[in-house]
């Protein structure tokens, strides 16, 4: 069987197409050199509290000084922007030449996200994974952030496509932080994360465990869905334990009004655990603290 002429229209597609992604490439590059620390979150399973995690950990970022901004890459379930104050179909301001300007909400927190494009909650994006690529491309490509300490990259749960475009095209990715919750059916599923960080041989900054517990109003604490998950797994692998995150009803209250937890509530037990989690980051990526390049088992 002979193999099929390609025709010079096709030809040509092929050699536009690719010329500009060399482009958008180059636009990432000269975008990503302003920005210090690139950090991707990863969860690796869904209901975890992912989203959650990145907003108040960039508000606890922003709160110690730091210039933070946050890229939703979570294309099929954008929400992020919601934690952070702004409704669906907000709309990001943009240039004549594709320049596109991230939005900035309180403390100081710039935010792209495909969720302020859609014009309502329900619109689903039924893309396939070639078009999940381009997108994300585009964004790293044309979104200006200026000159930032931290990305901070929500991801969606798995270890596919988006994954893979963000530690293929950011130059220098600073590495991962896992989110899980303290379940043996989490922490099992957490440790394929740990194995895609290490295949594609980046680097784990840290763990967090997300519903690590309940205080109950009499002070005793009940482990709703297990205990110690994520300890075990730091010491396992050789990651740094960044700290628990409680169970805390007035978490889901401020994510449904579309405020952000951690301001809305800065004495909370969960918000000093973000402030905490926010300080051994920044002393692990600033060189600090000696930290994991590669987590390996031990024994």
């Amino acid at each position: 069987m002979s193999a099929r002429r390609i025709s010079k229209a096709e030809y040509k597609r092929v050699a536009e197409r690719m010329k500009k992604i060399q482009e958008e490439q180059k636009l990432i590059v000269k975008r990503m050199k302003k920005i210090k620390y690139k950090i991707a979150i990863l969860s690796n399973k869904g209901g975890v509290g992912k989203s959650f995690v990145t907003a108040s950990l960039a508000g606890a970022l922003a709160i110690n000084g730091k210039r933070v901004g946050v890229l939703d890459a979570d294309i099929h379930g954008p929400t992020i922007h919601k934690m952070l104050g702004l409704p669906t179909g907000f709309g990001m301001p943009a240039r004549s030449d594709g320049t596109i300007f991230p939005v900035e909400v309180p403390p100081g927190i710039k935010l792209a996200s495909l969720g302020l494009l859609l014009p309502e909650d329900e619109t689903p994006i039924i893309w396939r994974g070639s078009l999940k690529t381009a997108a994300l491309r585009e964004l790293l490509a044309y979104v200006d952030w200026g000159e930032l300490d931290y990305l901070l990259i929500d991801l969606p749960p798995g270890t596919g496509d988006e994954q893979l475009t963000i530690a293929q095209i950011i130059p220098d990715l600073t590495g991962f932080i896992l989110v899980t919750i303290p379940s043996e059916v989490s922490k099992a599923i957490v440790k394929k994360a740990i194995a895609f960080a290490n295949r594609i041989n980046k680097r784990v900054i840290g763990i967090i465990e997300n519903m690590a517990y309940f205080r109950c109003p009499d002070g005793s604490i009940q482990y709703i869905f297990g205990k110690g998950a994520a300890e075990e797994l730091a010491e396992e692998y050789g990651i740094t334990f960044l700290g628990r995150i409680p169970i805390d009803p007035k978490i889901r209250e401020a994510n449904d009004k579309g405020k952000l937890f951690f301001l809305e509530y800065p004495d909370s037990e969960a918000a000093k655990a973000f402030l905490a989690a926010a300080r051994k980051v920044i002393e692990i990526v600033e060189g600090k603290e000696e930290a994991s390049h590669e987590a390996q088992p031990s024994g």
